[in-house]
Protein backbone atom coordinates (compact mmCIF):
# COMPACT_ATOMS: atom_id res chain seq x y z
CA UNK A 1 0.00 0.00 0.00
CA UNK A 2 1.17 2.93 -1.21
CA UNK A 3 1.58 6.29 1.50
CA UNK A 4 -1.35 8.61 1.95
CA UNK A 5 -1.96 12.19 3.48
CA UNK A 6 -5.71 11.35 4.92
CA UNK A 7 -7.67 8.11 5.79
CA UNK A 8 -11.20 8.04 5.95
CA UNK A 9 -12.80 4.98 8.01
CA UNK A 10 -16.26 3.98 6.47
CA UNK A 11 -16.90 0.72 7.47
CA UNK A 12 -20.73 -0.09 8.05
CA UNK A 13 -21.67 2.73 5.83
CA UNK A 14 -23.95 1.67 2.82
CA UNK A 15 -23.79 3.66 -0.44
CA UNK A 16 -23.95 6.61 -1.27
CA UNK A 17 -22.54 7.52 2.23
CA UNK A 18 -18.70 6.54 1.68
CA UNK A 19 -18.78 8.51 -1.31
CA UNK A 20 -20.18 11.50 0.27
CA UNK A 21 -17.53 11.19 3.25
CA UNK A 22 -15.10 10.78 0.85
CA UNK A 23 -15.74 13.64 -1.48
CA UNK A 24 -15.81 16.22 1.69
CA UNK A 25 -12.11 14.49 2.52
CA UNK A 26 -10.81 15.10 -0.83
CA UNK A 27 -12.08 18.88 -0.30
CA UNK A 28 -9.74 19.47 2.45
CA UNK A 29 -6.69 17.68 0.56
CA UNK A 30 -4.90 19.59 -1.80
CA UNK A 31 -4.06 18.80 -5.13
CA UNK A 32 -1.61 15.65 -5.25
CA UNK A 33 -2.58 14.55 -1.66
CA UNK A 34 -3.67 11.24 -0.97
CA UNK A 35 -7.06 9.68 0.50
CA UNK A 36 -6.97 6.66 1.53
CA UNK A 37 -10.57 4.96 2.55
CA UNK A 38 -11.94 2.05 4.04
CA UNK A 39 -14.70 0.23 3.41
CA UNK A 40 -17.22 -2.46 4.08
CA UNK A 41 -19.91 -2.15 1.25
CA UNK A 42 -19.29 -4.48 -1.83
CA UNK A 43 -20.79 -1.76 -4.07
CA UNK A 44 -18.14 0.61 -3.04
CA UNK A 45 -16.15 -1.04 -5.93
CA UNK A 46 -17.80 0.54 -8.39
CA UNK A 47 -18.96 3.10 -6.76
CA UNK A 48 -15.41 4.93 -6.24
CA UNK A 49 -14.53 3.71 -9.86
CA UNK A 50 -16.71 5.76 -11.15
CA UNK A 51 -16.68 8.74 -8.29
CA UNK A 52 -13.07 9.53 -9.55
CA UNK A 53 -14.02 9.36 -13.44
CA UNK A 54 -16.40 11.93 -12.69
CA UNK A 55 -14.30 14.01 -10.11
CA UNK A 56 -11.31 13.85 -12.22
CA UNK A 57 -9.50 12.46 -9.31
CA UNK A 58 -7.11 9.16 -9.59
CA UNK A 59 -8.01 5.92 -8.24
CA UNK A 60 -4.06 4.63 -7.56
CA UNK A 61 -5.34 1.50 -5.92
CA UNK A 62 -7.94 -0.78 -5.26
CA UNK A 63 -8.20 -4.03 -2.78
CA UNK A 64 -10.27 -6.28 -0.53
CA UNK A 65 -9.12 -8.17 2.26
CA UNK A 66 -11.22 -9.81 4.64
CA UNK A 67 -14.73 -8.26 3.55
CA UNK A 68 -12.60 -4.48 3.81
CA UNK A 69 -12.26 -3.02 0.86
CA UNK A 70 -9.72 -0.08 0.42
CA UNK A 71 -9.13 2.61 -1.85
CA UNK A 72 -6.39 5.08 -2.40
CA UNK A 73 -7.61 7.89 -4.33
CA UNK A 74 -5.38 11.22 -5.31
CA UNK A 75 -7.07 14.03 -5.35
CA UNK A 76 -6.87 16.05 -9.27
Amino acid sequence: MANFDEELDATGLNCPLPILRAKKALGKLTTGQVLHIIATDPGSVKDFEAFAKQTGNELMESGEEGGKYSFLIKKG
